[in-house]
């Protein structure tokens, strides 16, 4: 396995050990400046009008957005510093897939992109992230591993 691969199998295991994880159940994959992400839409996730909160259609684009961008910082874990989402869709039901990608680089800005889309193909919402480096080692102690 190259440094590349395992730089990002250790990023979706760190992923996958986040405990919010637990609730929503995503799958992750990364490569380079890119991540995809799927979940299963669950009742858990709306709100009393009977469709996906806004909550979860954040949290999707944001993580693919924001692991297209650690895919290409391989030695801290990077922060989110502004994040704007248009939800274009309601949903209620189905699968869910995420693809964010990194449109530009600099040595301390990284702004990325996401796309959320349903099982029909349809964009349901759309993002895009401003992050930069953190100080925060990628190390066993927060699951890269």
């Amino acid at each position: 396995m190259s440094e590349e691969d395992e730089h990002y199998r250790k990023l979706e295991r760190m992923y996958a050990s986040a405990p919010i994880n637990d609730f929503f159940r995503p799958r992750l994959h990364i490569t380079a400046g890119r991540a995809e992400l799927e979940f299963d839409v669950r009742e858990e996730f709306f709100h009393s009008a009977r469709a996906m909160h806004g909550a979860a259609y954040f949290k999707a684009l944001d993580d693919a957005s924001f692991f297209a961008a650690n895919s290409v910082v391989t030695d801290v874990f990077v922060l989110t510093v502004s994040y704007t989402i248009y939800l274009t869709r309601p949903v209620t039901g189905g699968v869910l897939r995420c693809v964010g990608r990194v449109v530009h680089r600099s040595r301390n800005l990284l702004l990325a992109e996401a796309e959320l889309t349903d099982d029909q193909g349809r964009q349901v919402a759309r993002g895009s992230g401003s992050f930069m480096p953190g100080r925060t080692p990628l190390s066993a102690d927060i699951g890269y591993a």
